[in-house]
């Protein structure tokens, strides 16, 4: 095989792989923007009837806040739970965390490239407001910022006070997971 064959069966494979990656990353946002509509709509039904809707009929998971900065005039519909699959369609409550307006600390994580991708645009004194499943609004406000390992966030579920953590990975703008976390710290009104 000619060395200018190679080189071209090269460039070909390179850009093939590099058009998997891009459809991959496409996907993704595609993905989260469609399942948000879904979630929007499920999380709607779930206020009105007074218990869990499932926004999807396969769904492992179900939509039980939405959290809103009217600032940065964007919203996101959380689902119960932080697994995996749940923080595939958009931000998770932590397991054994207070619930929204509660005592402690309510925690939701979410992936820093689709639904928490904001929160780099948060400052002190921001107000976020979360809407539980029960339709009433608790509004925070921005304290301030952390940059923390996973397994150390500081993060206490039993705090005094009614308290609100958002959690994604750091860096903000990195690709490849890591043991940090970037935690925007808010408490209620």
């Amino acid at each position: 095989m000619s060395r200018a064959r190679r080189l071209a069966l090269s460039a070909a494979a390179v850009a093939a792989l590099g058009g998997v990656f891009i459809g991959e990353a496409i996907w993704i946002k595609a993905k989260a923007a469609v399942a948000q509509v879904l979630l929007d709509r499920a999380f709607a039904e779930t206020v009105a009837a007074g218990e869990p809707v499932k926004p999807w009929s396969w769904a492992d998971t179900w939509p039980v806040a939405k959290i809103s900065v009217p600032r940065l005039k964007t919203s996101a519909i959380a689902l119960a739970g932080s697994s995996g699959q749940a923080m595939a369609f958009g931000p998770g409550h932590v397991e054994r965390t207070a619930e929204p307006g509660g005592a402690g600390t309510a925690v939701y994580a979410a992936h820093r490239d689709t639904h928490f991708a904001f929160l780099g645009q948060l400052v002190a004194g921001d107000e976020i407001l979360v809407t539980g499943a029960g339709g009433h609004t608790f509004a925070y406000r921005v304290t301030g910022t952390s940059i923390v390992r996973f397994d150390d966030s500081g993060i206490a579920a039993d705090a005094g006070g009614q308290n609100l953590a958002l959690v994604t990975c750091w860096p903000l703008d990195g690709s490849l997971r890591g043991p940090l976390r970037y935690v925007v710290h808010a408490r209620m009104e």
